[in-house]
């Protein structure tokens, strides 16, 4: 699994020119799925990201997670994450689990934060041709890959 964290000041999906879902500051988390990934993928990257101290405390540093600042999550689905670009100049997309399996676990990743966070998440709609708008906090981006773990 492997997922794109940007803090934002605010973010937003719209689907046919309606906001499906909006947040605050917070978490704006674009999720991959990959073709091997399992149960404790995503166990992992919840627990990373529920924990992730990207936030300023009182002396300016990051030190503290999206709980400790009352943030919010936007999780929306992004096959494109496992692109390929090694041959040509289109990209393959062959490492992307395929769309029954990924929807089953992207779902498991949005329950699974929301059980380590205590938070309720925000998401996009699987599958569906979005347009995604956020404002970039810092800019703060950080990537993760449950396969790079170890």
């Amino acid at each position: 699994m492997r997922v794109v964290i940007q803090r934002v000041k605010k973010a937003s999906v719209e689907i046919h020119g309606d906001i499906h879902s909006a947040i605050g500051k917070g978490f704006l988390i674009l999720v991959g799925v990959d073709e091997v990934d399992e149960d404790e993928d995503i166990q992992y990257i919840a627990s990373k990201v529920a924990a992730l101290r990207i936030f300023q405390d009182e002396e300016g540093k990051m030190n503290k997670n999206v709980i400790e600042v009352g943030g919010e999550c936007l999780v929306v689905s992004q096959f494109t994450l496992f692109a390929s670009t090694k041959k040509g100049n289109r990209p393959s997309f062959m490492r992307s689990a395929k769309p029954e399996r990924a929807a089953e676990l992207y779902t498991k990743f949005v329950h699974e934060l929301q059980n380590k966070s205590g938070m309720s998440i925000q998401t996009g709609e699987f599958g569906a041709d979005m347009a995604v708008t956020l404002i970039n906090d810092g800019p703060v981006t950080i990537t993760m890959d449950s396969r790079a773990r170890e």
